[in-house]
Order: C-alpha cells, then sequence, then structure tokens
C-alpha cells in the first residue's frame, strides 16, 4: 500500500540541507484556485497546479486507486472524496513538525484541502480519518469532506426556494463548484458553442418538416459555427437522413442554446424549467444579431449568477430523476428532458470534470 501511494505521489526529495525525520509527510489536495501561504513550520517538497500537465494524470491514478480500494462498494464518502479530487487546482507535497500540526489543520481548512498521510488514510482538513487505508472500517462518522463557505450558503438558499414552492430534496445532497474554484467558460468559448449548437439544432428541426435545410446553406449563412463543431455534431450532418433517435437528441440542444445565451445576457431569464423553450425567441437572438453582432456580445452574467443556476437545476433534476426512478409523478410539472440539458450546458459553462462537449455527465 505505501509503496503504491509513493508512486502516485511521485513528489521531489526534501531538500539536501532539511531534516524531516520527526516530521509528518503530507500530500494535501486544494481545490481552489488561490490558497494562502503556510504559516507555520513546514519543508516544502513539491507544488504543482493545473498547468502542471501532470497533475491531471496523477489525479487520475489517485482516483481510481481509491475507487479500487472500495472493493465495488461506492459510499457516500468515498464518492465525495473522489469528487473533490475531480475538483483540485493545487497539490502541495510536505513535511510538517508534529507540534505544528493544528496550524496546519487551519491552513487546511482556509485551501479547502483533504490530505494523504503516509500511512494511506485520507483525511478531513481537520485531520479526521475519510477514507482509512483499506475498505471502509474506521472511517471517523464526524469527518467531512469539505466546500468552500460560498458553496453552503448556495446550497441553503436553494433549499429554501424548492422549500417555497413545496418541492422536497434530502438535506445532505451535497454543495457543488463555487466562486473561489470556479474556472468559468470564456465569453468566446460560450458563443462559440452556442452557434455550433444552433447549426446542429436547426438542421435536426428541418429533418422533420417537408423541407430539410442543406447543410451546404447552413454552412454559408453561419461559417463560424462549423469551425466549432463537435466529433459528433459533425458526424450528424454529415448524414443526408440521421436516425430519428440521433434528430431528437439534437432538437432537444435548443435547451442548451437557451442556457448559453442566457450566459451570454442574450436573454433575460431561465424559466422554471416545466416548460420547453421558446425555439422562435432563441432563433430570432442568432439571425437577427447576425454572427457578427453576437461576437459584440459580452457576458453579462456574474459567476454567482451561473453557479446559483447550476445549483437549483442540479437538485431539480435529483428530484425528477428520483420521480421517475420511483415511477411516481415529477413535482411541480417539471420537465426532465429540459432539466436533463440545462444541467449539461450549466456542467458545461463550469468545467465540470474538465470534460469536453461530447462526453459532459450530469450525475446527481
Amino acid at each position: 500500500m505505501l509503496n503504491r501511494l509513493k508512486q502516485l505521489f511521485s513528489s521531489t526529495a526534501p531538500e539536501a540541507s532539511a531534516d524531516t525525520s520527526n516530521h509528518i509527510p503530507i500530500d494535501a489536495y486544494c481545490t481552489l484556485a488561490d490558497i494562502p501561504k503556510p504559516a507555520f513550520a513546514h519543508v516544502l517538497n513539491g507544488r504543482r497546479g493545473l498547468d502542471d500537465a501532470e497533475l491531471s494524470a496523477h489525479l487520475n491514478g489517485l482516483m481510481h486507486h481509491l475507487a479500487e480500494k472500495g472493493q465495488g462498494r461506492m459510499t457516500r464518502t468515498r464518492y465525495h472524496t473522489i469528487r473533490h479530487l475531480q475538483r483540485v487546482q493545487q497539490h502541495i507535497n510536505l513535511a510538517v513538525e508534529p507540534t505544528q500540526m493544528q496550524a496546519f489543520h487551519a491552513w487546511a481548512e482556509a485551501a479547502n484541502a483533504i490530505f494523504f498521510l503516509a500511512d494511506g488514510t485520507v483525511r478531513d482538513p481537520q485531520g479526521r480519518v475519510l477514507l482509512p487505508s483499506e475498505g471502509d472500517e474506521g472511517a471517523d462518522a464526524q469527518a467531512v469532506v469539505p466546500y468552500p463557505p460560498q458553496a453552503w450558503q448556495r446550497k441553503a438558499r436553494t433549499d429554501e426556494l424548492l422549500a417555497a414552492r413545496k418541492i422536497s430534496v434530502p438535506g445532505d445532497l451535497p454543495p457543488l463548484v463555487s466562486e473561489p474554484e470556479l474556472r468559468l467558460r470564456s465569453p468566446e468559448d460560450i458563443l462559440r458553442r452556442m452557434l455550433a449548437l444552433f447549426v446542429v439544432a436547426i438542421r435536426a428541426e428541418s429533418l422533420n418538416s417537408d423541407t430539410p435545410i442543406a447543410v451546404a446553406d447552413l454552412q454559408k449563412r453561419f461559417p463560424p459555427a462549423f469551425a466549432n463543431l463537435t466529433d459528433a455534431e459533425r458526424a450528424f450532418l454529415s448524414l443526408e437522413r440521421p436516425c430519428d433517435e440521433d434528430i431528437t437528441q439534437f432538437l432537444w440542444r435548443y435547451e442548451c442554446i437557451l442556457v448559453l445565451q442566457w450566459a451570454l445576457g442574450l436573454q433575460e431569464t431561465l424559466p422554471f424549467p416545466d416548460a420547453i423553450c421558446d425555439v422562435a425567441a432563441i432563433s430570432r437572438t442568432v439571425i437577427e444579431r447576425g454572427t457578427d453582432g453576437l461576437r459584440k456580445q459580452p457576458v453579462a452574467r456574474s459567476a454567482a449568477e451561473i453557479l446559483d443556476a447550476l445549483d437549483l437545476h442540479y437538485r431539480l433534476h435529483w428530484v425528477s430523476r428520483q420521480a421517475i426512478l420511483k415511477k411516481m409523478p415529477v413535482p411541480a410539472g417539471l420537465n426532465d428532458g429540459v432539466l436533463q440539458e440545462r444541467h449539461y450546458a450549466l456542467n458545461w459553462l463550469v468545467r465540470f470534470e474538465d470534460r469536453d462537449w461530447d462526453d459532459v455527465d450530469t450525475p446527481t
């Protein structure tokens, strides 16, 4: 076990002049882009962020390692520990004097970090065992996967909003990504993605009519959109007559377009997800402004607005999915198809799991 963890950590050796024989070796995984400087006695062995190409592979290996140690059982704590690692932006390897551990715990709290010790245990910021080195026996019932305060505050606001609508969600549904962790897509990326979705949605819609729009005509009218198609979108547009399932899938993308237009300030609101979007209004927004006009449109939505929308749609999507699984009426008239597409677009906006568009996931 210890050798496996050493391979995963792959940290550099301490400075030759530093005697760390009585220090505690720690690998800390922080989800914040900016973390406080450690204000306690320690030896820094290594630090890497998202600009280090090796960090992603390291985290993937670590997540796979933790999943394997679950022996096929995915407990809530193990699941959210892995989710934490998916949001990590800083990996710090350091050695800390035992007398400085209280100060280290305060730093880990501020850095929103979980950490690994040489015995293979995974600890929360206060040092409580989240995951033992083997299996799940020995975890501390008080251990908590950390989230920044903004995430808890947003969850509380969403829970209150849903309660006012008499929509019940479990209190233990976790917070989501928050401002100190956010890496929002750029305005240019959002606009390019919206235009690419627009041409495939129009093509899909026209295939259900008597007069399909030729792909060549779309390319002539919206050339920038074709420069940013995904592999799946390009494959769809290459077919003279796609299957009905693919046509339906790309028709639903109007709901994603609504989210991206809203994020760009091109739509005033995201209506409550109990009805499909106004396709005509979405199309007018693109056609009347034209691609040149759209390129001058800055992102109008703040990070807080986008995160609020994500938190709301994540919890509503959970409600909808649970009702469908239990073969019960979906409360408040929620439309699961609308929720799926909005959740998809919002997860892409916040770089959930760092996935490209075709591979976005919407777990609840």
